[in-house]
C-alpha cells in the first residue's frame, strides 16, 4: 500500500476553501515566513476516503479479530456500555461544574455513579472503600504503595522492604521502588506457587508488605494465599493485591477475604472497557478499614439530604493522584457492565474464562509443553524450550506465523521466569468455534516447526514488513516519513 504522499498528484484538490478569515494588511516578520511550501499531499476527496478506508481495514481490533493476549484480557467491549457513556448528559459534563451550588444538579448524577461504583467494588473485592482517581493499573499500584508508605509512616514504623514474587508484573517492583522501597524477589516452586520457605526467610521487621497477583502470571491460583497474607501480617506488613487477573475469580472469590489490605483493579481488563493504545484506562484502589484515612482526596460522600458531594477534609490523605474524579468515562462503562451482568453474570464471566483457558491448555499440551501442567485459571503458559533445542524454533517464530493466519500473537517471553514462554488468554467472550480455529492454527504451526522450521522463521510473509530489527529501529529512529 502506497503512502498518501506517494499518491499525491500536483494540482489535484479535494476541498473548496471558503473566504479567508485572515486579516489582510498584517505585517509578518520575514523570519517567521516559510521558506518553502508545506509539501502537503494533493489528492481528490475520493482518493483520501479510499486511502483511509484501506488503512482502517488493516487495523487489528477486538471488534474484528481474536486477541489471545495473555495477561491483558483484551476482550470484547459491549456496545451498550459505549452507547450509555455517550449520553449527552454524561459525555458533555465539565468537571468544573459546581457540585451543590446553583446548577449543581447537573453533576449529581455523575457523583451518584462514582458513589455507587465505590459500593459495587467494595462488594466485589471485600474492601472498605475505594478511590476512583488512578488512571491505569500501574497508576493504581503506585497509589497503593503510597498508601502503604503513609500507613507505616503514620505508625512510626521503620520499613524499607517490599516483597514480590519472581512472576510479578514488572510494574510491581517499579511502583514499590518509586514509593521508596527496596524490592526483594521471592522465587516460585516448580508447581508455580510462591516458595513459602523462601518467603519466611525474608520476613523481618523491615518488611512493609508484599505485592501479589492472584491468580499469578502463570495463570495459577496459589493455594497458600491466605497463609502468605498471614505471614506478612505477622511482621506488621500489608498485603497488596494486583487486580490485573481478577477476571479469573470475579464473583467467585474476594481478595479481601484472602487477607489483602490494598487492592487495585484494572477496569479495562476485568470490566470490559476500552483497552490498549496507551489508554484510556482506570485503576481504582480499594483498602481495608484501617487504611481509609490515607485514600487520595477527594472522596464522594452521600449527605443526609440524599445529595452527593466531594469530601476534602482528610488530614492523613496522600493527596491528589489525578485531576478531578479519575477517568469518568471509563468508570461509567465499567459501572454499566457490572449492573448489566449482576452477581450471577460476573460469576459466569470467571467460570467461562477459566473453562476457555483450560480447553486450550488440554488441546494443545500434546503439541506444546505446559510451563506448569496443572489446571489453570484465566490463561495457560507453554514453553518452547524443547522445540527450540530440537529445531531452532523460538516462541517469537510461532507468534509471527500466527499473523499470517489472521490471529494476533499471544504474549511471548513472559513471565520472564519461563524460558521461551507463550502465554495464551482466551477470555470468556470468545466462542468455541473461534477457539477451535486458533487451536488448529497452533497445531499446524507445531507440525511446521517439526517438518519445515525454516518456513516458520521467515514469517510473517503477508505483512508489508516481515521481521523488523526492533533494537536498530529504537536506536536509529527515522521520523522523516511521519
Amino acid at each position: 500500500m502506497k503512502l498518501i504522499f506517494e499518491k499525491s498528484v500536483p494540482g489535484r484538490t479535494g476541498v473548496l476553501p471558503g473566504p479567508s478569515d485572515v486579516p489582510t494588511g498584517v505585517n509578518i516578520r520575514e523570519d517567521r515566513l516559510r521558506e518553502h511550501s508545506a509539501d502537503l499531499p494533493e489528492l481528490s476527496e475520493l482518493d483520501v476516503v479510499r486511502h483511509f478506508t484501506e488503512l482502517s481495514r488493516r487495523n487489528f481490533g477486538v471488534d474484528t479479530n481474536f486477541y489471545p493476549l495473555g495477561s491483558c484480557t483484551m476482550k470484547y467491549n459491549p456496545k451498550v456500555c459505549e452507547r450509555i457513556a455517550n449520553y449527552p448528559g454524561l459525555a458533555h459534563l465539565h468537571p468544573l461544574l459546581p457540585q451543590l451550588r446553583r446548577g449543581g444538579m447537573l453533576t449529581q448524577g455523575a457523583l451518584a455513579i462514582l458513589y455507587d461504583m465505590d459500593l459495587l467494588l467494595r462488594e466485589i473485592t471485600g474492601m472498605a472503600g475505594f478511590t476512583m482517581q488512578p488512571l491505569a493499573g500501574a497508576h493504581g499500584e503506585l497509589t497503593g504503595m503510597m498508601i502503604m508508605a503513609a500507613y507505616h509512616r503514620d505508625k512510626g514504623n521503620k520499613k524499607s522492604i517490599v516483597l514480590a514474587p519472581d512472576s510479578a508484573h514488572s510494574t510491581n517492583p517499579a511502583s514499590a521502588a518509586i514509593a521508596g522501597y527496596r524490592v526483594i524477589s521471592i522465587p516460585s516452586t516448580e508447581s508455580g506457587d510462591m516458595d513459602l520457605d523462601a518467603l519466611k526467610r525474608e520476613l523481618n521487621d523491615e518488611v512493609a508488605g508484599i505485592m501479589l497477583t492472584s491468580p499469578s502470571t502463570f495463570g495459577l491460583f496459589d493455594s497458600h494465599i491466605k497463609e502468605i497474607c498471614d505471614l506478612v501480617h505477622s511482621v506488621d506488613g500489608l498485603a497488596y493485591y494486583d487486580g490485573a487477573n481478577l477476571n479469573a475469580i470475579v464473583g467467585k472469590a474476594r481478595p479481601g477475604d484472602f487477607g489483602f489490605d490494598i487492592v487495585h483493579l484494572n477496569l479495562h481488563k476485568t470490566f470490559a472497557t476500552p483497552h490498549g493504545g496507551g489508554g484510556p484506562g482506570a485503576g481504582p484502589v480499594g483498602v481495608k478499614e484501617k487504611l481509609l484515612p490515607y485514600l487520595p482526596i477527594s472522596i464522594v460522600v452521600k449527605r443526609n439530604d440524599g445529595t452527593f458531594a466531594l469530601e476534602y477534609d482528610r488530614p492523613k490523605s496522600i493527596g491528589y493522584i489525578a485531576p478531578f474524579y479519575g477517568n469518568f468515562g471509563i468508570i461509567l462503562r465499567a459501572y454499566v457492565y457490572i449492573l448489566m451482568l449482576g452477581k450471577e453474570g460476573l460469576r459466569h464471566v470467571a467460570e467461562t474464562a477459566v473453562l476457555n483457558a483450560n480447553y486450550i491448555r488440554v488441546r494443545l499440551r500434546d503439541y506444546y509443553k505446559p510451563a506448569v501442567d496443572r489446571v489453570c485459571k484465566h490463561e495457560c503458559v507453554f514453553t518452547m524450550t524443547e522445540t527450540m533445542s530440537e529445531n531452532g524454533v523460538h516462541a517469537l517464530d510461532i507468534a509471527k506465523a500466527l499473523i499470517d493466519r489472521g490471529f494476533h500473537p499471544p504474549t511471548v517471553y513472559f513471565p520472564i521466569t519461563v524460558k521461551e514462554a507463550i502465554m495464551i488468554e482466551p477470555t470468556e467472550t470468545e466462542s468455541k468455534e473461534t477457539l477451535d480455529a486458533f487451536i488448529d492454527a497452533m497445531i499446524e504451526l507445531a507440525k511446521l516447526a517439526e517438518n519445515d522450521p525454516e518456513k516458520l522463521k521467515a514469517a510473517p510473509t503477508t505483512t508489508p514488513v516481515s521481521r523488523p530489527d526492533e533494537v536498530a529501529a529504537a536506536k536509529n529512529l527515522n521520523i522523516a516519513c511521519l
